[in-house]
């Protein structure tokens, strides 16, 4: 029996995947397109029929890019292809350009652009990419949906899973009377995953202080509320445009919670009560709700049950951090989950994942539990907003936050060796333009050398496929001779000046698998 797939392939029922991704979002399609780029054979499987949302859609769609994003996308070829990255060309552009302006927020807090003092920033260049970009989900959806067609993944929309059980060497999934087999099933379905519910996950975390709404709707007196962000003595509404909302009521989740269907009445009831006006809504196009539980996964794996993005950790969408942490997530497990099923993975390649991104999820859920503490409508968060206000409108207080809200220090911890290992790798640009980000787009590490040592590339060629050797001068050098990255971005090793041949081999066999 055959079944037409969304990218007009036919595939046998009976075949039996390298990866099985339950979650067609932008967590699981980008992580399907690592995998595929790494030639494994992977499945999508997406409940929802229909990929369109106006939850997808501006101005509610509207997510931020950190730089940990930004480079990513960049370094497999993708950022040209986002219509907003287009009309931001300057480097450390944001989507609001200008001395003064904007550059973003904590807890509705702003920091401005003209306050942020980069060059604290080390090993950072001044970049092709921006560390911070606007983007609509849908299209990124669609960006991502496009790569993984021309890779050949395989797209099911409308397959809900059921269950699924594991074996040692493989995991048959089921959807009603369909099965599907794969080496792998990895979770990116969502803070109410069902692949993490499954497997038993632990979810451990706090539970909520608000609930939120996002709503679209008709108002019979718009005038009666103000633009933008505004903090009440009860909670805070925001209108981005007239008619579009969010609101967050205190009440510790309490309306989310109960499931009751949200009418225009419940929503005016909470708006009047938030803004303390009596304004009338006439008519609801579209309404929604979600809260500030934050949880996370004990473990990110279980035999061969992965979790990625919100199936591993829930938190606030506060500042947009979300989107970015599951896509970082992706970029990181994807190439060690494909030298895995391809037996060119050092033994415990693949636990590096858990113990490199937990700690990173775990700092996001406290940032927005951070947010949360100095949001809350009573005098205690009152007085900690203002401190936290005064703070930021310093040099070095505006800079904190920039760095943490963009992610341009996100580093992980190899222990010793260079203060510039486990940081992302800077855009080095050659005098013809090149870009290290455009090397990067076939998904292999680098053995970056600005000395032309032959020795260092006769160490490169023993992991043939794996490293790619790669010599020139680069305009700005920050002092460093030579580097290994790893496929994700990220520095494995670096040198001052005459490389430890010893340390830098101890690196590549970290990561890597000699021939």
């Amino acid at each position: 029996m055959k079944t037409t797939t969304e990218n007009n392939k036919s595939i046998s029922d009976n075949s039996i995947y390298d990866v099985i991704i339950s979650g067609a979002g932008p967590v699981g399609l980008f992580l399907a397109c690592e995998l595929a780029l790494a030639k494994c054979s992977v499945l999508i499987l997406e409940k929802t029929e229909n990929p369109h949302s106006p939850l997808k859609q501006m101005p509610f769609g509207i997510r931020g890019l950190s730089a940990p994003t930004i480079e990513a996308l960049d370094r497999r070829g993708l950022l040209e292809k986002l219509e907003l990255h287009k009309r931001v060309k300057k480097p450390h552009a944001t989507a609001a350009q200008g001395a003064g302006r904007q550059a973003g927020h904590f807890a509705g807090i702003p920091f401005h652009e003209d306050n942020i003092d980069t060059s604290q920033w080390k090993y950072r260049l001044p970049s092709s990419t921006a560390p911070v970009l606007v983007s609509e989900m849908e299209e990124l959806e669609s960006i991502l949906t496009g790569r993984a067609n021309d890779l050949g993944v395989v797209i099911r929309r409308g397959i809900a899973i059921t269950g699924f059980h594991q074996t040692l060497d493989e995991v048959t999934v089921e959807s009603g009377d369909q099965s599907f087999q794969g080496k792998w099933l990895i979770g990116c379905d969502g803070s109410r995953s069902i692949v993490r519910k499954l497997s038993g996950f632990e979810f451990a975390g706090t539970e909520p202080e608000f609930t939120g709404y996002t709503a679209k709707v008709d108002f019979a007196d718009p005038e009666k509320l103000s633009p933008g962000r505004n903090v009440t003595p009860t909670g805070m509404y925001l209108q981005s445009q007239p008619g579009y909302l969010a609101i967050q009521e205190f009440d510790h989740g309490a309306f989310h919670n109960s499931k009751n269907p949200i009418t225009p009445e419940h929503v005016q009831e909470v708006l009047r009560r938030i803004s303390n006006t009596d304004v009338t809504i006439t008519a609801l196009h579209m309404a929604t709700t979600w809260t500030d539980r934050s949880r996370q996964a004990t473990s990110y794996r279980k035999g061969r049950i992965l979790l990625a993005g919100d199936a591993a950790h829930i938190h606030a969408p506060l500042g947009g951090q979300g989107l970015n942490l599951g896509l970082g997530d992706a970029m990181n497990l994807g190439w060690k989950l494909a030298a895995t099923i391809q037996g060119k993975a050092p033994e415990g390649l693949l636990d590096t994942y858990f113990t490199e991104r937990h700690p990173i999820g775990s700092k996001v859920l406290d940032w927005s539990r951070a947010q949360v503490a100095i949001m809350k409508p009573d005098p205690d968060s009152r007085a900690l907003y203002a401190i936290v206000r005064d703070l930021m409108n310093t040099r070095d207080g505006a800079t904190y936050f920039a760095a943490t809200v963009w992610g341009v220090l996100t580093k992980y911890d190899f222990g010793t060796g260079h203060p510039v290992t486990g940081h992302s790798i800077p855009n080095f640009e050659f005098g013809d333009g090149v870009t290290i980000s455009s090397l990067m787009h076939n998904g292999q590490g680098i053995l970056l050398d600005f000395e032309k040592d032959a020795s260092l590339q006769a160490l490169a060629d023993q992991y043939s496929g794996q490293i790619r050797y790669i010599s020139g001068n680069p305009k700005i050098r920050l002092g460093i001779s030579a580097l290994l990255i790893r496929p994700d971005g990220v520095i494995a090793w670096a040198s001052d000046q005459h490389p430890d041949y010893s340390e830098l081999k101890k690196a590549a066999d970290r990561w890597f698998v000699c021939n």
